[in-house]
């Protein structure tokens, strides 16, 4: 029998419809493209926040002085909205989710845009959305990983 394998792919558990956001909801994607999508792609479901040790439901968060790739480099932080730094959580979730990327060969990942973990497009920076990514999108980035917006498919 010819091999059926389906490339593993990341995606953002929210938009599977697993109430994990800050506040304790989702933002499931529309059920026939995750249909369509499992069909292609064998999806590894993920809440970053989570993985890093941060509850749900959360305080909302954002960064402050830069976007994911500032962070890494040291060069900006995350606050949630009581002002407390929660920076090392989000660093932790990408250091354990790039962990799943080698062990998985993944090559793809579909996340929750705006978002200061999985942010693709964009994020919240100082109370605006501008334009940048998440840190674990940034981290998943330099492994050569494509990541995709869940808004955009």
């Amino acid at each position: 029998m010819p091999s059926m394998k389906r490339n593993p792919c990341l995606i953002s558990a929210c938009l599977l419809g697993v109430n994990c956001r800050y506040d304790g909801t989702h933002r499931a994607l529309d059920p026939k493209l995750i249909t369509k999508l499992t069909k292609e792609l064998y999806l590894i479901p993920i809440c970053p926040e989570q993985w890093g040790g941060l509850p749900t439901p959360r305080s909302p968060a954002q960064f402050s002085g830069g976007t994911g790739r500032d962070l890494i480099q040291g060069k900006a932080r995350i606050l949630n909205e009581e002002g407390e730094e929660i920076t090392h959580y989000l660093l932790k979730a990408a250091k354990e989710i790039l962990k799943l990327v080698g062990l998985f060969d993944i090559k793809i990942a579909i996340f929750k845009d705006r978002s200061p973990a999985c942010g693709v497009e964009q994020v919240y920076r100082d109370g605006k959305i501008v334009s940048g990514e998440g840190v674990v999108t940034s981290a998943l980035r330099t492994r050569g990983v494509k990541v995709l917006s869940g808004d955009s498919l």
